[in-house]
């Protein structure tokens, strides 16, 4: 009793460990990812925050399974670097005894899974398209910044603000290149400009002591034109809803659509659980280390183990998607496989044990 509680908080305290490390891996990337995006200005940068959050959360489950089965296969291979499965296995203690502290490590962080992969996951998804969308139907004076060129939404002007509106609401040194659908340029560079409301609610841009210069690139024809004050009208873009995507939608929704591409992705997401679960089984056959053969082998087959079960979860699902598959197989079939690869390597291991087989006898 004392040594399965020892066990199971040496679990726990590896699964924070390796949650913390690849949650960062996660962050960083998605982080990286997206200040991509937002520097080649197809996000913007004030949003950057809020996806990283929802793509976090799209991430979860695959994090949490992984944190579990390299848990537990970590603190399994200790065990065997330490020689105290020598002495389970001399004391004839099998290594099927290993299943139920394994279990009741596994099964809380499954539902959590569960719960993730079914509720959690399709919530952030869909979010975070509902916060693009909101950021894309946004005019463009709301995309500039001081000291940055910002394109606008349809990429024919280009903005430029040295100094950032102050407690007045002005901003100071202001360019504006547009180019005209008949192909003319329009260059304006005016000292200040504001924005003004009307009393019927329409925007507008008005700018103060400037410059705009008209032409044809490539040709001497310009014409310039002073102005003390130039008003332009922002045109409201309307708030477009882009459709949802099929791992963006609830549970409940794709149970009631019940076609092919509902049934895939209802596939991966019942799927989330049961991969969890049998992962963490798995991971007491393969956590064996053979010191003459070194410590990373273990690992190193572990991983494309996960690798290789997550493919095939992953084709199952794309099978059930174009109808060459049904669900019932589909759901069932790759785990099925990975059961009876467990089976096998059960029996291989206590095959091998000496200790146990003098008991059997």
């Amino acid at each position: 009793m004392i040594f399965r509680r020892a066990l199971q908080r040496e679990f726990t305290q590896t699964a924070a460990a390796v949650f913390v490390a690849l949650f960062a891996i996660l962050i960083s990337t998605v982080l990286i990812r997206l200040l991509g995006q937002a520097a080649g200005g197809r996000v913007p940068a004030d949003a950057v925050l809020a996806l990283i959050g929802f793509g976090a959360l799209a991430q979860l489950p695959t994090v949490l399974t992984l944190t579990l089965f390299v848990a537990i296969l970590t603190a399994l291979s200790r065990s065997y670097r330490d020689s105290e499965m020598v002495v389970w296995f001399a004391a004839g203690v099998p290594l099927t005894a290993w299943i139920g502290p394994v279990l009741r490590f596994a099964l809380p962080l499954m539902i959590v899974v569960g719960a993730c992969s079914l509720f959690l996951t399709p919530w952030g998804l869909q979010q975070s398209s509902e916060y693009r969308d909101r950021m894309d139907s946004r005019d463009d004076t709301q995309r500039v910044a001081p000291g940055v060129f910002r394109e606008s939404s349809a990429a024919r002007r280009v903005f430029f603000v040295e100094i950032g509106a102050g407690a007045d609401g002005r901003v100071r040194n202001v360019f504006v290149n547009e180019e005209t659908r008949d192909g003319q340029l329009v260059v304006i560079a005016s000292a200040e400009g504001y924005l003004r409301n009307d009393e019927d609610g329409r925007r507008f841009v008005v700018l103060e002591k400037g410059r705009r210069y008209d032409g044809q690139p490539g040709t001497p024809q310009y014409r310039v034109m002073e102005f003390e004050r130039y008003e332009v009208q922002i045109e409201q873009k309307p708030a477009v809803t882009q459709p949802s995507r099929t791992r963006a939608l609830p549970t409940v929704v794709l149970l009631a659509q019940g076609d092919a591409r509902s049934m895939g992705e209802l596939l991966g997401r019942f799927g989330a659980p049961l991969s969890a679960l049998l992962l963490a089984l798995l991971a007491i056959p393969l956590s064996f280390v053979n010191p003459r053969a070194g410590r990373a082998n273990s690992l190193l087959i572990a991983l494309l183990t996960y690798l290789v079960y997550s493919n095939a979860i992953s084709l199952f699902q794309a099978w059930v998607t174009q109808s060459r598959v049904g669900f019932a197989l589909g759901l069932v079939l790759p785990h099925l496989i990975v059961l009876a690869l467990l089976a096998a390597l059960f029996y291989k291991r206590l095959a091998v044990s000496p200790f146990w087989r003098a008991r059997s006898s």
